[in-house]
């Protein structure tokens, strides 16, 4: 394998640097580091990318509770009781730190679709809309869930992941919908029910108020605008 092409380089960095290159995979590319200079800087670049966002993460200060049992598994003491309401604090802890990680993940994600220097992600959460008066309720979706969309400051991309699973029907499909303030729906392509999906469609700011997904045939709506029923609605405050 040549480890000098550019792309092949910057690929197998990204993955590297971000977490995504596991197990024996991650172990051969720190193997190979030391012998290529293209590895090398590929993986450098991608650290001074990505580390100012890590630095845009406030600082969380752990509880007197915590490092108290940080020092018991050290040391191997015997653990001390705690009330109930300690325990209740720190599981907000852990909560709060959960929801931090998975708009991380999100803003990582964006930076991987549009490489370079990039202001903070605009983050827009799409709830599950209510159903239209007279519509029947078999859509071929379970509509309670919702999605979160993550758009690159400079509107070139877009990562959609829902919060929770959707369960589509193997003849339906979700396509996501740019909403202007006036005129018809701009098609932003098809996305996944069930994991994330880069979208990278012109400018998606561009006029846009909201976003909608609906409910389509394979492959999306045939006539270039929506035909099924909107399924979950989500406005933009830019």
């Amino acid at each position: 394998m040549d480890y000098s092409r550019p792309d092949l380089a910057d690929r197998l960095a990204a993955d590297y640097v971000t977490g995504t290159l596991r197990g024996a995979a991650r172990r051969r590319f720190e193997a190979l580091l030391p012998a290529h200079a293209a590895l090398r800087d590929a993986e450098r670049a991608w650290r001074d990318r990505l580390m100012p966002l890590a630095a845009a993460v406030a600082p969380v200060e752990p509880s007197a509770a915590l490092w108290a049992r940080i020092e018991t598994r050290i040391h191997g003491a015997a653990p001390a009781p705690h009330a109930p309401e300690s325990w209740w604090r720190q599981l907000a802890f852990w909560r709060g730190l959960s929801g931090l990680a998975t708009a991380v993940a999100l803003a990582f994600a964006v930076l991987l679709a549009t490489p370079g220097p990039s202001q903070p992600p605009l983050i827009v959460v799409l709830s599950a809309a209510a159903p239209a008066a007279g519509s029947g309720s078999d859509t071929g979706a379970v509509v309670p869930a919702s999605f979160v969309a993550s758009i690159s400051a400079d509107g070139r991309a877009m990562v959609t992941r829902p919060l929770n699973n959707v369960s589509v029907q193997a003849d339906r499909a979700l396509e996501l919908w740019s909403l202007p303030a006036s005129g018809a729906p701009r098609s932003l392509g098809v996305i996944a029910a069930d994991k994330a999906t880069v979208v990278k469609r012109g400018s998606v700011l561009d006029g846009t108020t909201a976003l909608a997904v609906t409910l389509e045939p394979p492959g999306g709506s045939p006539t270039g605008a929506p035909t099924g029923p909107v399924l979950y609605v989500g406005k933009l405050a830019l």
